[in-house]
């Protein structure tokens, strides 16, 4: 990359409720080449071009968040891979780690995985996340509205070739893929996948209402209990999931639980999209405007200002809700437009 580097170190990132924030979630695009429906409308209208970051400014700003004690770092979208060039940062990137971070991975949809698994591997990057939610051809099509499977699939396949640890990440929907959640699990530890699944989030319109398909985790964990032995893991990675190990398959499982249990005492993590906006909670419409100062002749001075602004007012929880048909989702923006 061509962007200049911080010229000095700053004080690490520490919120008003004592928590330190080493965790980074970078957002390449808002673009996505699916269109899952409990995450954006069919004729979902993107951000213009003109208001995304350069790659340039996205490492300028990787490296002022390291300056400040950010150790991880993954890149997300909308769907990464689908940014040209993407992987020029991955490998600028991938060179600090061992050094100013300790880890660099990926989310995606696993689209494009058959063709950049190995590149990815190549750049520093270990673990990727996959969003999948259903591995019957036919339900992922009308769910993700294009038929893409087979491509999902053999980009997975493509990222264990390489060598990258892979955790499937499945969205629990009621009446959509409910009770093939037991055959995911089994499926994904099965090919020595780790498998985290997730209730649905109230972020941005869609088509239809997220009510509709609402599952609350806590009931999936009783179902799976009645089939297998789960054995809680006293090892917390630093995010949001709870895991447990599943005796009978041997593979690892998580929860999220953003609507059935709060997981947001230890959060160390902030997102900043593709525009240049400093979310320090994904549940909340709290921003700073980061590109404006990574854009300024007094580029420190201004990230200090910012970063010390967005300390100040990272809430203590996020406002996440389901409780009614209907309802206006908690919050406004889609989770393309702040990064998966």
């Amino acid at each position: 990359m061509n962007a200049p580097t911080p010229t000095s170190a700053s004080a690490p990132l520490v919120d008003r409720f004592a928590r330190s924030i080493t965790y980074l979630r970078l957002s390449v695009t808002d673009r996505c080449d699916l269109r899952c429906s409990y995450c954006m409308p069919e004729r979902m209208q993107f951000l213009p071009r003109a208001e995304i970051l350069t790659l340039d400014e996205m490492y300028l700003a990787a490296r002022a968040f390291m300056a400040r004690g950010v150790r991880k770092i993954r890149l997300t979208g909308g769907e990464p891979l689908v940014r040209r060039d993407m992987i020029d940062l991955v490998r600028a990137l991938g060179r600090h780690v061992g050094t100013d971070l300790d880890e660099l991975c990926l989310t995606t949809n696993g689209t494009r995985l058959g063709e950049f698994a190995q590149d990815l591997a190549d750049a520093g990057v270990r673990r990727i996340n996959v969003s999948l939610d259903t591995v019957d051809r036919a339900r992922f099509a009308t769910l993700a509205r294009r038929d893409m499977l087979p491509a999902v699939l053999a980009g997975i396949a493509a990222a264990k070739a390489a060598g990258l640890a892979v955790k499937i990440n499945t969205v629990a929907l009621k009446g959509v893929n409910e009770h093939e959640i037991p055959d995911m699990v089994a499926w994904a530890h099965g090919e020595g996948h780790s498998l985290t699944l997730i209730e649905v989030m109230p972020l941005g319109e869609v088509d239809g209402d997220r009510l509709d398909h609402y599952l609350p985790l806590d009931a999936v964990r009783r179902d799976l209990e009645a089939r297998w032995t789960l054995v809680p893991q006293a090892a917390r990675s630093g995010g949001p999931a709870r895991y447990v190990d599943v005796a009978e398959t041997g593979g690892r499982l998580g929860f999220i639980t953003p609507l059935t249990g709060n997981f947001c005492e230890g959060c160390n993590r902030v997102r900043l999209t593709a525009t240049g906006q400093l979310f320090m909670c994904l549940g909340g419409e709290g921003q700073v405007d980061l590109r404006a100062a990574l854009r300024s002749d007094d580029r420190e001075t201004m990230l200090n200002a910012a970063f010390a602004r967005a300390m100040g007012e990272k809430q203590e929880r996020h406002d996440f809700a389901i409780d009614r048909r209907g309802a206006t989702p908690s919050v406004a923006r889609h989770m393309s437009v702040t990064g998966g």
